[in-house]
C-alpha cells in the first residue's frame, strides 16, 4: 500500500496559489471500495506531516436517515440507497466548511454498532486546511450531488474489484449481526444495485485510485 504516495498527492492540494484557503478533497466509489479507510489514513498521514488538526474527516454516512425516518418513508429495505440520505443537509455542511474559518464545525458519523447516524463525532477546526469527505454518491448527477461536487478541489474514485468488495460487504454485515443468508441477500438486493448506480461516476472523477491496496494513481481514468 503506497500511503506515502497518496499522502503526498493530498498534501499537494495545500501548496501553490490559494494555499491559505480551506480545500475539500472528495473520495467516491461503490460500497466496500475502501473509501473510509483511505480517508482516515490520509487524515492521519497529513496530520503527521503538518500537525494535528490540519486535516479533517467528513463522511457522507453521517447523513444516513435514522431508522425512524426510514420506517416512516417505507425505505428501510433500501438503506444506503441515494434516497436514504439527507443529501441537502450534507451539501449545506460542505458549504459551511468551505466558508466558515472561525468556529469549530461538528460533523456527524454513522455508527455501525448502533446502525444509526450519530451527531458530532468529528470536528473541523478553524485551522483545518484540508477536509477529506467520502461517500458513495459524490459523483452522481442527480440533484443535489453536483452542488456538492462543485465544492471539491478534486474527486478521487476508489476502484476495487467486485468480488473483493462483496467479501468486504459480507464481512461487514456478518459483523453487524446478520446471519450468512441475510447478509448475502442484503449484498445482492441492496449493495449491488447501489454500487452499479455509483460506477458511471468514475468518468467524472479527477483521478482513480485502487482500493484493493490503496496505491496512488496518476491521471484521470488510469489505475496504478
Amino acid at each position: 500500500m503506497n500511503e506515502d504516495r497518496l499522502t503526498a498527492l493530498a498534501l499537494g492540494l495545500l501548496r501553490g496559489p490559494g494555499s491559505n484557503a480551506r480545500t475539500i478533497l472528495g473520495l467516491v466509489g461503490p460500497p466496500g471500495a475502501g473509501k473510509s479507510t483511505l480517508a482516515r489514513r490520509l487524515v492521519a498521514g497529513i496530520d503527521r506531516v503538518e500537525g494535528p488538526g490540519t486535516a479533517a474527516y467528513v463522511p457522507l454516512d453521517g447523513f444516513h436517515l435514522s431508522a425512524a425516518q426510514l420506517d416512516r418513508l417505507g425505505l428501510t429495505h433500501r438503506k444506503g440507497a441515494p434516497s436514504t440520505f439527507d443529501a441537502h443537509g450534507y451539501v449545506a455542511l460542505l458549504r459551511r466548511i468551505a466558508t466558515d474559518r472561525f468556529q469549530d464545525i461538528y460533523v456527524p458519523d454513522f455508527d455501525r454498532t448502533l446502525d444509526e447516524p450519530v451527531a458530532a463525532r468529528h470536528v473541523v477546526h478553524p485551522h483545518t486546511r484540508l477536509v477529506i469527505t467520502e461517500g458513495n454518491y459524490l459523483a452522481a448527477t442527480d440533484t443535489p450531488w453536483p452542488d456538492a461536487r462543485r465544492l471539491l478541489r478534486e474527486l478521487w474514485y476508489v476502484h476495487t474489484e467486485d468480488d473483493v468488495r462483496e467479501e468486504r460487504l459480507l464481512r461487514r454485515h456478518r459483523d453487524g449481526g446478520r446471519d450468512e443468508a441475510t447478509a448475502r441477500h442484503w449484498v445482492t438486493g441492496n449493495d449491488h444495485p447501489n454500487g452499479e448506480y455509483v460506477k458511471p461516476g468514475c468518468g467524472l472523477s479527477t483521478r482513480v485510485v485502487s482500493g484493493a491496496g490503496l496505491p496512488g494513481a496518476p491521471e484521470r481514468g488510469s489505475v496504478l
